[in-house]
């Protein structure tokens, strides 16, 4: 089984371009938070390379632009090619099967900036439906607590 989930942000406004046949592809790089700190007590990040095709690509390019959260579902691929000077070299990327908006479309254009900031859960507030409230009934607040986890 090849299958790769990513959460992270889009290093760089993504260029569209086209193929000699005219299809459409994309190719940008999402940095993605390690779940750990390093000894300095700074999170570091991996830069995965992501390739998307066709109306998938379109849709990227319009819709999204450097610093916005996106989430990606697909395959691994490897390839090689020869560069200008005869040396042979390898790639890795993730093929894109499927992405997801993570972001409202007021919280893309605010992490539209330079800034790779965590996304706090406040972010998502407008797509939680007060009317559709499954805690309603139990009082203004809910405790979670998941030490029964353990």
């Amino acid at each position: 089984m090849n299958k790769v989930i990513l959460l992270g942000r889009l290093t760089a406004k993504p260029e569209l371009r086209y193929t000699s046949s005219n299809t459409a592809f994309l190719r940008f790089t999402v940095a993605v938070n390690r779940n750990f700190t390093s000894a300095d007590g700074k999170r570091e990040a991996d830069f995965i390379n992501v390739i998307a095709w066709r109306k998938q690509a379109e849709t990227i390019s319009k819709y999204f632009d450097k610093g916005n959260l996106i989430a990606i579902e697909g395959r691994l691929q490897t390839g090689s090619y020869d560069d200008k000077d005869g040396n042979k070299r390898y790639t890795t990327d993730v093929a894109l099967d499927n992405f997801e908006f993570v972001e409202s479309k007021n919280a893309r254009a605010q992490s539209s900036d330079d800034s790779y900031n965590e996304p706090s859960p406040y972010d998502y507030q407008d797509s939680v439906s007060v009317e559709n409230d499954p805690f309603a009934e139990y009082g203004d607040s809910v405790s979670i607590d998941d030490n029964f986890l353990d």
